[in-house]
């Protein structure tokens, strides 16, 4: 469990601390996923670019003049088709992060909801629940999760 959530000491109970870590976990895994989602997108537009720009030099440039040429020269090189295949690739991949990306942030956000909806049955207690914006603070500050709003 987390150092932070652990000092929280009188503050929360058991079950509410380890619904923090489970929050926190969940927002880890939302922001590796972020991540990895725009490397693969930046990659993708990069590895495109610089296809484009391959064909463009070898091809279209030398057999511009009719668009079977220019077909026939494509499919003569298999470094055109191996180039395709993994830019093909890339894309699928970039849209499979997308959804799992997509996934984990739901996953996040409804846990993260959940915690605000039920803060009063977290806090029953009248100390903790005057001391509840120690632990919005602090998750706020070190996890960057805000439970005072349901809003992103």
């Amino acid at each position: 469990m987390e150092q932070s959530i652990l000092m929280l000491d009188n503050r929360t109970d058991a079950a509410t601390k380890q619904m923090l870590e489970n929050v926190v976990k969940r927002k880890r895994k939302f922001d590796d996923f972020k991540y990895t989602h725009n490397l693969s997108v930046m990659l993708t537009l990069l590895l495109t670019s610089i296809f484009f720009y391959y064909l463009y030099k070898t091809i279209v440039t030398a057999y511009s003049y009719s668009f079977m040429a220019m077909f026939s020269a494509f499919l003569q090189e298999k470094t055109n088709l191996f180039f395709l295949v993994i830019t093909i690739g890339m894309y699928g991949m970039m849209n499979l992060l997308k959804t799992k990306r997509e996934k984990a942030e739901k996953e996040y956000h409804a846990l993260r909801c959940e915690i605000v909806d039920r803060s009063k049955d977290l806090w029953k207690k009248e100390d903790e629940w005057k001391n509840r914006h120690v632990v919005y603070a602090m998750m706020k500050e070190k996890y960057d999760i805000n439970l005072y709003h349901e809003n992103k």
